[in-house]
């Protein structure tokens, strides 16, 4: 379970696992899957054979050993893991985004927050985890199979008593009548949002947040328009998040000999070779680079935020 209630079930290095406890095997930092426990379970991969039996009692983050040897770690399947697991139904938001939303939402223990466009559900989850213990998650998804999808996910991470999923195209329906009035923060992914902005306005508390998620700049521009009439403090971000990779190298530094004016600057250990080109001895040493990550996500889309005019 991502967030169990029950205090006594609190998620940390020292609750154990149990039969039917869902983990996350990580192999490395992009390897990882999720896996339900069962006691005659067992997890095949490139590593050999893992039996669930011999998980069970370990702490979250134990090292576990396979039958050759080989070994994984196995995780709590905290919001931040999850979405990079889950099953991908649609384009999902990742990390930097989702952090973005969390905090520009505003969104504390206790907030009822309105969602459209559940999709895969990786926002939703760390929404939930933020509104807990008693706050509520209303999403709503279009497309039914979908919809019923996320709720068997929720079912699995723990979190059906935070999340309610509704089928409702809010685009031409909008949000039901019932959260009128109601809401702390509304989120609208979808591809015409400005469709659904009179509603949200409806949903929200006095000085509620709302925030849209788009890909494309049109899109802003079009919401942009919709969201004058009733909000305020409008402001449009684009999250760039650029990673690093930290590695230890081992790198050789040969001493100054006389007659130099400059010293060598270390480099890269040569294979068979502990002499500089003169003959010298070269020190060799360990030594950390850092440098920017290959991998890292360029542009996912444009997050709109505006709050709603309290009029008097």
């Amino acid at each position: 379970m991502i967030l169990p209630i029950d205090p006594a079930n609190k998620l940390s290095f020292k609750r154990f696992i149990k039969d039917g406890d869902l983990v996350i095997v990580y192999e490395r930092h992009d390897t990882m899957k999720a896996v339900k426990v069962s006691e005659d379970g067992v997890l095949q991969n490139r590593f050999g054979a893992f039996k669930h039996s011999e998980w069970i009692g370990k702490p979250f983050g134990s090292k576990v050993l396979s039958n050759k040897g080989a070994f994984v770690y196995l995780l709590a399947p905290t919001p931040e893991l999850w979405t990079l697991v889950l099953s991908h139904r649609t384009q999902i938001l990742y990390i930097a985004d989702i952090s973005f939303v969390v905090m520009y939402l505003e969104i504390v223990p206790g907030c009822v927050v309105l969602e459209s466009g559940t999709g895969s559900g990786s926002l939703t989850t760390s929404l939930a985890r933020a509104v807990a213990s008693t706050g509520h998650i209303y999403t709503f998804d279009f497309h039914e199979q979908r919809a019923a999808s996320a709720r068997e996910d929720f079912e699995k991470t723990g979190l059906s008593s935070l999340v309610t999923v509704g089928v409702r195209d809010i685009q031409g329906e909008g949000f039901p009548d019932e959260f009128c009035g109601r809401a702390d923060s509304v989120f609208l992914d979808l591809p015409q949002p400005w469709l659904a902005i009179p509603s949200a306005g409806k949903m929200l508390k006095p000085d509620g947040v709302l925030c849209s998620f788009s890909p494309c700049i049109e899109q802003v521009q079009r919401s942009c328009e919709a969201l004058k009439s009733q909000f305020t403090d409008i402001r449009t971000f684009e999250v760039l998040l650029r990673t690093y990779e930290v590695r230890q190298k081992i790198l050789e530094s040969c001493p100054v000999n006389e007659g130099d004016s400059i010293e060598r600057p270390p480099r890269k250990r040569r294979q068979g070779s502990a002499e500089g080109s003169n003959g010298t001895e070269c020190s060799s040493s360990p030594t950390v680079v850092i440098r920017p990550s290959g991998e890292a996500r360029g542009h996912t889309g444009y997050l709109t935020f505006a709050r709603l005019k309290c009029f008097v």
